[in-house]
Order: C-alpha cells, then structure tokens, then sequence
C-alpha cells in the first residue's frame, strides 16, 4: 500500500508546519477550527500528502494534549486498517483487521470509544506495544466518514499527557477534529484513491502528491526529482509534451520548498508578443516608452523571494535570452529604460515541449542559457506511455473534481464500459485532453457516465495494439491529432474559441494547426 522508497511515519524535514500558541481550551468547536487553522490552504495545493497528513495528526495530537496520535486508514479490498500517519518512531506501518483492536473496533462499529485504562482491556491489541516497545495507558479513538456515509478512517489519540484520562468533553472535541480531518481528507487525491481502490478490490492505494496523480514507474521517478528539488533552490527545466502536466510539477516543486509562503508567478512565453515580454518580467521606469507613465516592476521583482515559472520557455525570443541569462547567473537585471541594477531573490522553473538542444543546434536558442536552465532536468512521460492504471486514476480523480467544481450533490458513477473507451484512446492530447473529456461527460450525464458522454472519436485507437514501425511513429501521432482537433472542432460547431478551450490549447496555437490542416478561417 506505501509509495516505493517513501516513508511514511514521520513528515520529511525542510517543512514547518509549527502549531501557533492554544489561547486556551475554549468549546470543541473552536479548538477544532483552530487546530487546522493554516492547514487547509495545503489541501488544494500540490503538496507532498504525507507532509500534509503528519501535519493534521501533529496538530490534533497537540491541542488534545495527547502524547501520540495516529491517522488509520481503511483497505477494503484486505479488510484491513493500515496507520497513514502517526507519531511512530519504532516502526514503518502498523496494520490490523477490521474489528480488531481499538481503531478496528471504531472502523467496524462506527462509534466513538473512550479507553481510561488500557491495561486489561481487551479492546486493547496488546501486539501493538509489544511491536513497539510503547506503553499505552489510555487511549480516544474515533471515525472518519466520507460523502457517502462509509468509514474510510479512523483518527486516534494515545496517553492523555499529564497522565489523566481523556473525558467526555475530549470525546466531542476530537470529533469535532474528526469531521474537520474528514472534510479535508476529502479534497485530497487521496481520497479519491481510496473509493478507486473500494470500487477495485485488489487494486493499491497510490498517491504522493496531492493533486499529481499516478503511480507508474516513470511518474514516481519525477516524485523523486522533485522531492530533492524542492530542498534546494536549483533552477529547474520541466520537459514534456503539451497538456502532460508541467506546470502541476512546478507547483510541486514551489509548495514543497522554503518558498511555498511567497509568490508563485507564471509567465507564458507562448502567449505575449515578443515586443511584451521583456517588459512582462523586467519591468520599465517611466518614460522608457510612450504611455509608461510610472515605474512597474516586472515578474522577476513582483516574486520576490517566490518562484517565477516561465512556460513555454522556447518561445523566448533570442533578445529576452539574454537577459535572462543574466537573472540566473547573477540575481540581477536593469528594468526597461533603466540604468540601476535591481537584485531579485527568486527561483526559476522552467517548462517547454520543444527540443532545446535541437534549437541550440539551430541557433534559436542560446546554448549557455540552456546549460544554465536544465541545472536539475524532469522529462514528464505522455499520458499514453504511462499505463492504464494511471489512465483510471486520472479519470476518477477528475469526475471527482468536476462534480466538486459544478456543485453536484454526488459524484457520477464512471461506469466499465465508459473506462474501457477511455483506456482505449491513445491521449494526443495527454492528461489536460482526459481533464476536458471527463468535465464534459460529468455535465452531460445522468449519474453514470456512460461511453456515449465522451467526446472521443468513434475510431479510438486501441492501446494494447501492436506499436508501428519507428519510422511511422511521428506520422501516425500526427495524424491522430489532426483528427481528434478537428472532432472536437465538429463538436463545438466550428467555434474555435470554445474548441481551444476544450481541447486545453491557446486559440492562437489552434488557428496554426487549423491553417495547417488546410481549414479554412471560422468564427
């Protein structure tokens, strides 16, 4: 059920997720909100989740003045409880059946329970201690429920410091937390894959991320460079093919770091005229050009101390490169019509689709700012190399976002044979192209999405099919796009504008393709 080469028990270093002082213990309701009070932000950013979970137990374990506290989660498909997060130096995860022990008991019975001495209780699953060589003397325990009324959890907290006993009013404020923990566990991707794996049994619990989803080889490979990216302040270039998630990583990569407090600033290179660029992140002083009425900073100083993450960085014209070059090697630039240097404190990421080293060749890229932006290298695989697995989780992550974002009182049922067409098609488009298929399916349904909701072509080209010849491999990918931009075209009755947004592309980017297609200008 772990991650591979990712412990579990004890929040990583680097990530202070330090409780302000209690004012004092008030109403259950008030201590719950404020024990989660600076957390919530977290649950919908791209944040490493089991930071974000150890976070949520330090916290309650501290304001129900409890020595340890523990995060268990529910395994349908073994009928077990495994420990996600806890305050447990001794061993990695601790896993017990349904019914069994205290957290079991709660699991199976839904109901709060209270153990004032834990010695000869039989509740009490005495292997535990011994596992750990910890001595339990009391211990308060309660459920985590979702939206459909399921158990998938169980908060618990162990030995009352002090030495006294939790009382009833510890009861109704760790439920209060519970419900609280619960709500938050909900927005997380984690949660997600924990009804995939009910729905699935057998299927692994996966998850490192929030928000980033998958767990092929390839992806936890990137996990890794950003976990060790995000200790330092290296300048990173994030390579991929468009709509694989590039700019999800670079929020990773920005949360994860001594940065996440300041800003995040994203400047698309692709989208501003070459004449706008420059000014977009060096900023101007007045005067420098008529109607520069008053000084403007530009990207690089309105993220101080933050992240800049310029995408699309092979759209940058060879004038603005230079420049740029400066900023990374010194931490300096002079604005638009400028003469004084202006030192900024930032990090940069980077993101482009296009072959740098091939445009070095070329001569439209300098070659010493492409040394000096690929310092740390993450290449994101395309959605159709990274397997069905990944395929599925993305899918029933994305209805549950949907459903989130359209207001829907419950999340439609992603149906087998919908899952099968969408395992089938190849993904030109990559992850934002399954985004936008799985929002659409999700407002056209009627609680079930069925394989006539999304907007595929009906001539899928079936994954599992033997892989062509190398050279007819570009050709055939090309293809593919060609006839899936211009079903989607079909589809929005010729808006172009509505079909970009749909297929997740600029209009701009599409009239390019359209031209080439032959297509003829529309509205």
């Amino acid at each position: 059920m772990d991650p591979e080469g990712f412990p579990c028990q004890r929040a990583p270093q680097g990530v202070d997720f330090e409780l302000p002082p209690l004012p004092g213990m008030r109403t259950p309701k008030d201590d719950a909100e404020h024990v989660l009070l600076g957390v919530g932000p977290l649950v919908n950013r791209e944040v490493n989740l089991d930071e974000f979970l150890q976070a949520l137990v330090d916290r309650v374990a501290r304001a129900m003045q409890a020595d340890r506290g523990t995060l268990w989660l529910v395994d349908a498909a073994r009928q077990e409880l495994f420990s996600r997060a806890a305050h447990l130096p001794e061993v990695k995860q601790i896993r017990v059946k349904l019914g069994q022990g205290v957290a079991g008991s709660v699991a199976a019975s839904g109901g709060v329970l209270n153990i004032p001495t834990a010695t000869g209780d039989q509740r009490v699953h005495g292997d535990i201690d011994r596992l750990t060589g910890y001595r339990t003397r009391t211990l308060l325990a309660v459920p985590l429920t979702g939206e459909d009324g399921e158990i998938f959890g169980v908060l618990q907290v162990l030995n009352r410091l002090g030495g006294g006993r939790f009382e009833r009013e510890d009861e109704e404020r760790l439920v209060a937390m519970g419900a609280q923990v619960s709500e938050a566990l909900q927005r997380t991707s984690l949660y997600t894959e924990l009804k995939r794996a009910r729905a699935a049994p057998g299927a692994p619990v996966g998850y490192f991320f929030n928000r980033v989803i998958g767990e092929s080889k390839a992806m936890k490979a990137i996990y890794r460079v950003v976990q060790k990216a995000a200790q330092t302040d290296a300048t990173v270039l994030i390579r991929g093919e468009s709509g694989s998630g590039k700019e999800l990583i670079a929020r990773a990569v920005h949360v994860n770091s001594r940065r996440r407090d300041a800003t995040f600033v994203k400047v698309d290179c692709a989208a501003l005229p070459a004449g706008l660029i420059e000014n977009e992140l060096f900023g101007h002083e007045k005067g420098a050009f008529t109607g520069a009425d008053a000084r403007a900073p530009g990207k690089f100083e309105i993220a101080k101390g933050g992240t800049v993450f310029l995408d699309e960085l092979g759209e940058l014209p060879p004038a603005v490169q230079g420049k740029l070059l400066r900023v990374l090697q010194d931490r300096q630039l002079e604005r638009l019509g400028g003469h004084d240097t202006v030192n900024v404190d930032v990090r940069i990421v980077a993101a482009t689709n296009r072959d740098l080293a091939r445009m070095v060749k070329e001569g439209t890229f300098r070659e010493d700012l492409y040394y000096r932006i690929k310092v740390v290298e993450a290449v994101l695989p395309p959605l159709r190399e990274r397997g069905p697995e990944d395929v599925e989780r993305l899918a029933r992550h994305f209805v549950a976002e949907a459903a989130r974002r359209h207001h829907l009182a419950r999340a439609p049922v992603l149906s087998g044979a919908a899952l099968t067409r969408l395992l089938a098609w190849s993904w030109p488009g990559n992850v934002r192209e399954l985004e936008h298929c799985i929002e659409s399916a999700v407002v056209l349904c009627d609680g079930e999405i069925g394989p006539e909701h999304l907007a595929l072509p009906d001539a899928a080209p079936t994954a599992a099919a033997e892989p062509p010849p190398q050279g007819e491999s570009a050709l055939k990918l090309e293809e593919i796009e060609r006839r899936h931009i211009l079903f989607v075209l079909e589809r929005a009755r010729g808006n172009r504008s509505l079909a970009a947004e749909w297929l997740g592309i600029g209009r701009n980017t599409l009239q390019r393709k359209l031209k080439a297609y032959g297509v003829r200008e529309g509205p």
